[in-house]
């Protein structure tokens, strides 16, 4: 094959065939190829999602959004076959759904839109369906909305129920030292944030050490997860685009907590936001590409489609999901080691907790089930987690208190109420300078789809989860590092 273009055989492969098309994945392809730095491989994996799920790619900017509304429109299928072949011969089954969904509780119902309602409801119609709820910071997102929480018979895990971005993950490094030190010195600590982070999707890095995470044998369990481990391994230690951020702040804790290390006081804190990176992406577009060959919902629930634990396609999901959470726990571990050894610093505290993923759990009845989490926090009794506001509002480090209505769940933020499309055509890039210049705050990089008034108030949502977890401790961001504009998609 061509090493740097899409070729004839390519496009057959991805079931190709209509001129217009032909040349405009020609032409994106080799865009990203030779400007961006994608590798070939990346690139003809991307569109192979893209042509099993178009809709999915429709907010992702260009040139993926004019990519899929021109596959919509024509009315191209896929290759049946797609870049991963799973050995496993297996019939799509036709499934029949509930009429009507379970019931489920939704706290903060008020500021949640009805799309982010209708998608919860067309979950709770799966026949795999146990129970759920929908956390106060839900909208929109593909399959699940975000802040959905679903349990599902044991046996079974929905792909688009965990998320593209698995393993999704907050980590937060607490100094012993006064927040004096964010004003004395603060050109230290904003270089620390560009000297030693890498932001957007692509992005690599050549600084790296040696934590034990690749010589796993998980990484050599599948051939999907085989072919994408050199790639993991380059981007270790970095950062994605969109809402991923590295900042610096100050963590006010209210009265100490010995389970989990804080002390009463206020400190220096360090907090990022970042996920699996480019692995968990893939394996999410090959194993949710499986998942809907082989269930058949009615359209508007597709992205719901499941894959039996037993099977083998559902084991190797299984495998590749909890190693993104290692490997995403891994990578925010050396980001914080990076600029913990610049600075000199060392943490006495760290707080992390996953979002976009699923746990085996047992129900307050006793069932035992698969609890996805898409953009929800842990909130068991033991559970100490992170929720952050914005760049300019605060965030809170959290106890959950196990509420079964909850699904021991809690909201992973503030939650958007301002689609991405429409804050890039609405919101100019100075009146968000200004805006975070009158609340103090210094940002690095960062894109008009998140400025800060694009999400809910963080206090609000706060308040209809007060049953849900307890506050420990008020985290003020001051210095926020996101990927810069050009490298936001």
């Amino acid at each position: 094959m061509g090493r740097d273009k899409i070729t004839g055989d390519d496009h057959r492969r991805l079931g190709l065939n209509d001129l217009r098309l032909i040349r405009m994945f020609g032409k994106a392809g080799k865009d990203l190829m030779r400007k961006e730095g994608w590798a070939k491989e990346a690139v003809l994996h991307l569109f192979d999602e893209l042509l099993r799920s178009p809709e999915s790619f429709l907010d992702r900017g260009e040139p993926f959004c004019s990519l899929a509304g021109s596959v919509i429109t024509s009315g191209t299928e896929p290759a049946k076959s797609g870049f991963y072949v799973i050995s496993e011969a297996f019939p799509a089954e036709e499934v029949v759904v509930r009429r009507e969904p379970l019931y489920y509780k939704i706290f903060g119902r008020e500021q949640i839109d009805g799309e982010a309602i209708d998608q919860m409801d067309h979950a709770m119609r799966l026949p795999v369906t146990v129970a759920g709820a929908l956390m106060p910071d839900a909208h929109v997102g593909y399959g699940l909305p975000i802040g959905g929480v679903l349990a599902t018979l044991n046996d079974v895990v929905i792909p688009y129920a965990v998320g593209v971005d698995i393993a999704c993950r907050m980590c937060m490094s607490v100094f012993p030292l006064s927040p004096d030190m964010l004003t004395k010195e603060r050109e230290k600590l904003r270089r620390s944030l560009q000297d030693h982070t890498v932001f957007g999707i692509g992005g690599e890095t050549d600084a790296h050490d040696d934590t034990g995470l690749f010589d796993r044998q998980e990484w050599s369990s599948t051939q999907v997860i085989r072919d994408l481990k050199d790639m993991a391994y380059r981007q270790h230690g970095t950062s994605g685009a969109g809402n991923h951020f590295v900042e610096w702040g100050i963590l006010e804790v209210r009265k100490s907590d010995p389970s989990s290390g804080l002390r009463a006081g206020t400190y220096i804190a360090l907090l990022s936001h970042s996920g699996s990176r480019g692995f968990g992406a893939r394996v999410a577009e090959v194993y949710s590409g499986i998942a809907m060959e082989r269930i058949r919902l009615p359209a508007r629930m597709r992205h719901l489609a499941w894959l039996g634990l037993e099977s083998e396609s559902g084991a190797e999901y299984w495998i590749a999901m909890n190693l993104a959470g290692l490997y995403a726990s891994d990578n925010h571990h050396k980001i914080h080691r990076k600029i913990s050894r610049a600075l000199g610093w060392e943490p006495e505290v760290m707080i992390e907790n996953h979002h976009n993923f699923a746990w085996n759990e047992v129900l307050e009845d006793g069932t035992e089930v698969i609890v996805h989490r898409k953009g929800a926090t842990p909130a068991g009794i033991l559970d100490v987690g992170i929720i952050p506001g914005s760049m300019t509002h605060p965030g809170y480090v959290v106890r959950g208190k196990g509420e079964p209505s909850s699904l021991s769940s809690a909201s992973h933020g503030a939650g958007r109420q301002v689609s991405r499309s429409k804050a890039v055509k609405t919101i100019s890039r100075k009146a968000m300078e200004n805006m975070i210049r009158q609340a103090g705050i210094e940002l690095i990089g960062g894109h008009v789809d998140e400025c800060p008034v694009v999400y809910k108030d963080i206090d609000q949502v706060m308040a209809f989860q007060k049953n849900l977890v307890e506050v420990l401790a008020r985290f003020t961001p001051r210095i926020v590092r996101m990927a810069d504009p050009e490298k936001w998609r």
